[in-house]
């Protein structure tokens, strides 16, 4: 399948763009080569974890509530969420201040909506249960989370949610890498046999039904990057893409 029209800065809604130039200035996407957990090598990296400043949280934060007002209005089927969940740990920060940073943006339409959590380890004291704030039983529940590779943790949120009575209506992630799924020699052999796939996220939304967003793409990133960039970044980024772009 090939690839669409690629963005550019003067197509790239503000926010993606602040976001983005928070990421870098920060070294939350940092270039080299690293090794994920398909065995790819990856010529870029993103950590949410590194965003732990007032500043830094602030500017995730904002991107994730300008990407769920925007979702939520492109997909009117959509329930408005009763909840913000952030799957342990790193959606934890993710849903909270993003919940916050809602209110404060529209405060009439998310006053009324809660965050949770879920605990790694079931607490059998005090409150018990594994799941920290609200109930999830009988509520629509919109998931926050950081970057999805295989999907794996996304199966298992949709899986825990339901367990808990609720019901998840969408997934929202910081950093979508539209790449295809790994084959099944190349984690083993690092041999991709070059047959097209979905993404993780397109396996998800054809599974389950569940819609997907995320606050930029590698596509972004690309566009973001010219100009501003290292230009063997930016060429190792764009081969990157041509070699593992999602069909879907």
């Amino acid at each position: 399948m090939a690839a669409p029209t690629q963005p550019t800065t003067s197509t790239i809604p503000a926010y993606k763009t602040a976001f983005l130039q928070s990421c870098l200035s920060a070294n939350v996407l940092t270039f080299g080569t690293y090794t994920l957990k398909s065995g790819r090598q990856s010529p870029y990296f993103f950590n949410a974890g590194s965003f732990h400043t007032s500043s830094l949280l602030s500017a995730i934060s904002t991107a994730y509530a300008h990407t769920i007002i925007s979702f939520l209005s492109s997909h009117p089927s959509i329930p408005k969420p009763d909840i913000l969940f952030g799957p342990a740990y790193k959606g934890i920060p993710l849903a909270c201040s993003t919940l916050l940073e809602l209110f404060r943006l529209d405060p009439q339409t998310w006053s009324s909506v809660s965050y949770s959590f879920n605990r790694k380890e079931i607490k059998d004291h005090g409150e018990g249960g594994g799941i920290v704030g609200a109930s999830l039983k009988g509520k629509n529940v919109l998931v926050l989370d950081d970057v999805i590779t295989a999907g794996t943790a996304m199966r298992e949120t949709i899986k825990l949610v339901a367990n808990e009575g609720g019901k998840v209506v969408g997934f929202v992630v910081a950093l979508d890498r539209v790449e295809k799924m790994p084959g099944p020699r190349e984690k083993e052999e690092g041999i991709d046999n070059g047959e097209p796939r979905m993404s993780a996220m397109g396996q998800i939304r054809q599974e389950f039904g569940v819609q997907t967003a995320s606050i930029v793409t590698l596509d972004d990133l690309i566009a973001v990057l010219r100009g501003v960039g290292d230009e063997g970044d930016i060429v190792r980024l764009e081969e990157y893409r041509r070699r593992y772009f999602a069909s879907d």
